[in-house]
This record gives C-alpha cells, structure tokens and sequence, in this order.
C-alpha cells in the first residue's frame, strides 16, 4: 500500500482548482480531480460511493456553480438549488465516509450587503445579503455552518472553511464577456497596444477600491492549510490585507505590458461598490500572508495570456 496520502479536489478544472494542481506541494499527494462527467456531485449516492471508494486523507471542496451578476439574477434557483446540494452531497458525504480532513472554500460574498471594512468573519449572518446574489450566497453560508456543526459533534473532524478574497491569475478567463476585472484590464490593455490605440476607457472614476489576489497565493494558502488543519480557525479569510483602487491596477497593467497611453473615465457609468476588502487578523495570528506583489502577480498573468493567445 502506498504511503503518498490521498486528495480528493473538487472543482478541479477551474482557476482555483488547476492553481492547486500546479502548486510543488501536489506533487507529494496523488491528487484525484474528476470531472463532472465522471462524477455529477449534484447526485448525493453518486458522490458517497465516490468517496466511500476513494478513501481520500484532504478533501478540498473547490466546485461550485459560478457565474456574474447577470446570471445570478436570471437563475437565482440554480444557483441555490445547485451550489446547496453540491456542498451538503461532498460534505456530508465524507463525513459519513469517515474522511477527516475536509477543507471548504467559499466567497466573501456570504457578508451583508452593509457590512463595514474590513470584512470580519463574525459578520457573517448578522445582516441582510446583497440581492443580485443571495441564493449563491446563502448555499456558501449553509456549507459552511455544516462544517461547524459536524465539528460541534465530532470534535476530531477537521471541517474547516476558508473565504478568499478576488481573485486573479494563471487558469483565469480573459474572455470580454466573462472575465473579471484584472483579466479584462490585462485583454483590453494588451488590445490598445497591439492596434496602437492611444487611449483606454475606464467605466466610472476608477477610485472604487478592490482587493485582488494571485490565484496561485490562495493555492498557497490551501495546501498550508492542509498541512495544518488542527491550527485553523473553523472560518477564515484569506486575503492581503489591502486594496487598490480600479485607477491603480490599469496603470500597473499598463506598466507591465508597456503601453504609455492616457486613461479616460466614462461617469456615465457605474463606479460600483466604494470598497470591499476582507480583514486577515485570524490570517495573521495563523501565521500566513501573501507572498505575491501586485506587479508580479499581473506579470505572470501576463505571460499566461500571451501563451493563450499563441495556441
């Protein structure tokens, strides 16, 4: 029998998941990631005899029904329905197979709408939710209440959840239609130098604040967290800590891909939420903190992009 201990990763195909993949920690562990045709986890036996089979060491719990704010609002009962049934099949599928070791990922999008910054983990559930993506939101809350209420009844399992903040990086999507902000900066930048464009728009004042990290930083965090299961608060943000405002990653962008062109604003349209950034005290006293700068961070997504672009 082999000594190399067993992760079970779902969500293995998605940005957070590949970073994972690709961390030097995976490759000490035999990681099994199926895919959705090999394991549909909105079906709660078929994820229980998975599991039951496997007999994974870490379950790290990545998958989930994504989307924007468009298609949140268009299909508010899949993405309850969906995201509550894929957590509670995974979770409590490896508790009743006896895994004891499961780490959950969820969103800060579980804080209330108001919540003050920066976003402390005791918010959580002590104000109403932002609209647009309530039933997401509720689905992340519900998993990760029953990871503390299966703690609350056997002690030894390690059902842990960690909240990352944005995120950014290698694995990410820089389609225009469905990328988030750091990709979408880094496509239409890199598009305004290659047709020598000598201006970029910027949508509102750009003086909203955003806090982005390097995808592959939470990976980091992920398999520190697997080393350490015990140490970890039952929730716990991972973040940097600070913020940018939107001004400041187009121009760090533009500084790494060398365009010298001006910024204009569009004030017609919406600056957004003023400020969103998540607290790291918990983080902190653990005894983590990102590695990696903002400039470095675009870099290599940069460089990731261009090798998109070439195949």
């Amino acid at each position: 029998m082999s000594d190399t201990p067993r992760l079970l990763l779902t969500g293995g195909g998605g940005m957070v998941g590949r970073n994972i993949r690709a961390h030097p920690t995976a490759q000490g562990w035999e990681v099994l990631a199926p895919t959705r045709a090999e394991l549909d986890l909105t079906h709660p036996q078929a994820v229980a005899e998975y599991i039951a089979a496997a007999k994974p060491d870490l379950i790290i719990h990545a998958a989930g029904r994504v989307g924007g704010i468009h298609a949140n609002m268009a299909n508010p009962v899949a993405f309850l329905d969906d995201n509550a049934m894929i957590g509670r099949n995974v979770i409590m599928g490896a508790w009743r197979g006896g895994v004891r070791n499961l780490l959950n990922l969820a969103s800060t999008c579980m804080y209330p709408r108001a919540a003050e910054n920066p976003l402390r983990e005791e918010m959580i559930l002590t104000a109403p939710l932002e609209p647009t993506n309530e039933g997401y939101a509720l689905a992340k809350i519900m998993a990760m209440r029953l990871c503390e209420y299966i703690r609350r009844e056997d002690m030894d399992a390690q059902y842990k959840t960690l909240i990352p903040c944005n995120l950014y990086g290698l694995y990410d999507s820089f389609d225009p239609a469905r990328s988030h902000l750091v990709p979408a900066i880094i496509h239409k930048v890199h598009e305004a130098r290659e047709s020598g464009a000598e201006s970029v728009e910027i949508w509102g004042d750009g003086t909203a604040r955003r806090e982005f990290m390097f995808a592959g930083d939470l990976a980091d965090a992920i398999w520190t967290a697997a080393g350490d299961m015990a140490a970890l608060p039952d929730a716990m943000n991972i973040g940097l800590g600070h913020d940018h405002t939107i001004n400041d990653y187009y121009a760090t962008v533009a500084d790494v891909i060398g365009w010298t062109g001006d910024f204009t604003h569009d004030l017609s349209k919406p600056t957004g939420m003023k400020q969103k950034l998540c607290s790291v005290e918990r983080q902190t006293a653990w005894g983590w903190s990102a590695p990696t700068s903002l400039r470095d961070g675009i870099a290599r997504t940069y460089q990731h992009y261009l090798e998109q672009l070439s195949t």
